[in-house]
């Protein structure tokens, strides 16, 4: 099997930059890709819309490759929350997307911009959109999450270009939709007005002329008419046809795409890339702190696990106080997270030694099996590197717990009658539960945790979108105190940032996992 021309496209170019362009440091495959100006080429996006049928044919730095992607990404994570928000849609859901989009991927009309800017806009949608193709083919789940949001982002665009624009656009990509005349929709008013659109205004309405084998669907449903093979649909189910065009081609896309992907899996460059976008952190750096950030002493744990802390944090910090004792991975989950909030790393010793020594471990092996790995955690062992607090996502998606393990998301990793009692008991609305819980079976797992958070501090943020169990905190001290606080991802550029976490070394999770089973 040949490989696709999308992956031609990247292994060339990727060949091409060399090691220019993936050199160490960053800042050499910038002044690279300034020394070879874009060349503009007018007639390569002669529309906003595009069905993304012709890959790139650019020299992509790394910086645009990666910043590129995330922006999209950024879009589409937001455009999944605001589909549980609104599921049907309405002016808050269009003013919301259009906030996003106008900040991560605009895409001005031509004379809203200067034409370098009005290229460039262009340009990064559409590299952009097939950087993520790339990145969303390796599996059925990732393909289906990128087919479906990509298709509500161009609904999104088709909605709000003029008719005109649209029919030049369709007539383009060979679709002949043709919109109707004012002559011809008075011709056919009464069979237009037969069509059941309750207060619909026939003569301000926009129609076109679709074939009948495109409007299948509306055919059965009886919501349009035929005249000589010609189906005459409504502007909005106009967009369902063009949106199921959109979806049919990417899909395909996708699918050629995937099976192609073996082809790049030996380029050690790229794949690390690609794989990075599936589980990348898009909520901030909440690792990095300074002496002006806010600290949390060990006194106002108990006070702020019950008022602050997510329910992943929660669990972990109950189980911590009633047990003593917490295998591996949830000391790496919870401590991190004591970290990212501010405790110092003497307040971390203090805390780790008062709770585990209340159990089976005595001082003398606390100091030597576990100390140091707090030391490690904030960069004072080892590597000395200073580690960041789990993501959502690294959550979610890593191993998850056995039946003496606590770490983990409880709403990936919890059964379902578990997960009710758990909510019931933190006195959860019986209404929000439900809604919870079909959060959980639809497996979207970090807007059940929103929704969760929105329960427990009696508010509606239609703006906030977790990333990050720091930011769970951040907001909800924000929410309590009133003050904007000062810690977390304002020193890393802010929320939205993309973040690569620190993994600890293999040689110390080795002898961490000892430990565990000497303690078992």
């Amino acid at each position: 099997m040949s490989p696709s021309p999308l992956i031609n496209f990247w292994r060339d170019k990727m060949q091409r930059v060399g090691r220019r362009i993936l050199a160490p440091r960053r800042n050499k495959a910038l002044a690279w890709g300034q020394e070879e100006a874009v060349a503009r080429d007018d007639s390569r996006y002669p529309f906003r819309l595009q069905f993304y049928n012709t890959p790139p044919d650019d020299t992509v730095t790394l910086e645009e490759f990666e910043q590129y992607a995330v922006d999209r990404l950024k879009v589409l994570k937001t455009i999944e929350l605001l589909k549980i928000r609104f599921p049907k849609r309405g002016s808050e859901f269009d003013t919301k997307m259009r906030a996003i989009t106008r900040q991560y991927l605009p895409l001005s009309a031509r004379g809203e911009q200067d034409n370098d800017a009005w290229y460039m806009e262009r340009r990064k949608d559409h590299i952009s959109h097939f950087v993520l193709r790339l990145a969303f083919c390796r599996s059925e789940d990732l393909r289906r999450w990128l087919l479906q949001y990509e298709a509500e982002l161009f609904r999104f665009r088709l909605e709000t270009e003029a008719a005109e624009d649209c029919v030049a656009f369709l007539a383009e990509n060979k679709l002949s939709y043709e919109l109707v005349g004012m002559e011809e929709k008075m011709a056919h008013k009464q069979a237009l007005s037969a069509l059941g659109r309750l207060g619909a205004d026939i003569e301000s309405t926009d129609y076109y002329k679709v074939p009948f084998e495109d409007a299948l669907e509306l055919v059965r449903s009886r919501r349009t008419f035929l005249s000589e093979g010609v189906a005459y649909v409504a502007r909005e189910d106009m967009f369902s046809i063009t949106v199921g065009v959109f979806r049919s081609r990417l899909s395909s896309h996708l699918t050629t795409t995937s099976k192609a992907l073996p082809e790049l899996e030996e380029d050690d460059r790229l794949m690390p890339l690609l794989k990075a976008l599936g589980k990348q952190n898009i909520g901030g750096d909440f690792g990095k702190r300074s002496d002006s950030d806010a600290k949390v002493c060990v006194a106002d744990l108990p006070k702020l696990s019950t008022e602050s802390f997510p329910l992943c944090m929660r669990d972990l910090y109950e189980d911590l106080t009633t047990t003593h004792h917490l295998k591996h991975t949830g000391r790496m989950q919870f401590g991190l997270f004591l970290k990212g909030i501010g405790l110092t790393l003497e307040d971390a010793i203090l805390f780790w030694r008062t709770e585990m020594t209340k159990g089976q471990t005595t001082p003398d092996k606390f100091d030597k099996a576990y100390a140091y790995n707090i030391r490690h955690n904030y960069g004072k062992e080892g590597k000395r590197t200073d580690y960041t607090p789990y993501s959502c996502v690294k959550i979610i998606t890593g191993n998850p717990p056995n039946t003496v393990e606590h770490h983990g998301c409880p709403f990936k990793h919890s059964d379902r009658d578990s997960l009710r009692l758990r909510l019931n008991r933190l006195q959860v609305p019986t209404v929000v539960i439900t809604e919870i819980l079909s959060l959980v079976a639809d497996q979207k797992f970090q807007i059940a945790c929103t929704r969760y958070f929105e329960a427990t501090h009696k508010t509606t943020n239609t703006d906030l979108m977790l990333q990050h169990p720091n930011q769970y905190f951040l907001e909800s001290r924000k929410l309590l105190t009133g003050e904007k606080p000062t810690a977390g991802p304002a020193k890393a550029g802010g929320a939205g940032e993309a973040v690569k976490e620190e993994i600890p070394d293999e040689e110390l999770l080795a002898a961490a996992a000892m430990m565990d089973d000497d303690m078992d």
